[in-house]
């Protein structure tokens, strides 16, 4: 199972929003050894952190967080599709 974790603080400062996220992605490394990942927007006072235990599909294609083309939108998730054998 993997691990997602997350900071809203618009009034963080400097790199405390990357420093903070880097320690809350360290605490569940026991939930995805496989990779990890890191989103920080300062200005936004987001960050998002993601540990991976990639179980299907090990490629760099399933690293997160995940960018659209443009750089404009940033997610994280399980990342499951349970019924992926009858969608293909």
């Amino acid at each position: 199972m993997c691990g997602i974790v997350g900071i809203v603080d618009p009034d963080a400062s400097g790199g405390s929003l990357r420093s903070a996220v880097e320690a809350m992605t360290a605490a569940v490394a026991h939930r995805g050894p496989d990779d990890e990942g890191l989103w920080v927007d300062e200005e936004g006072g987001l960050a998002l952190g993601f540990r991976r235990l990639a179980v299907m599909d090990p490629s760099e294609a399933g690293h997160q967080p995940m960018l659209t083309p443009d750089g404009r939108y940033s997610l994280v998730f399980n990342g499951e599709i349970y019924n992926h054998r009858t969608l293909r």
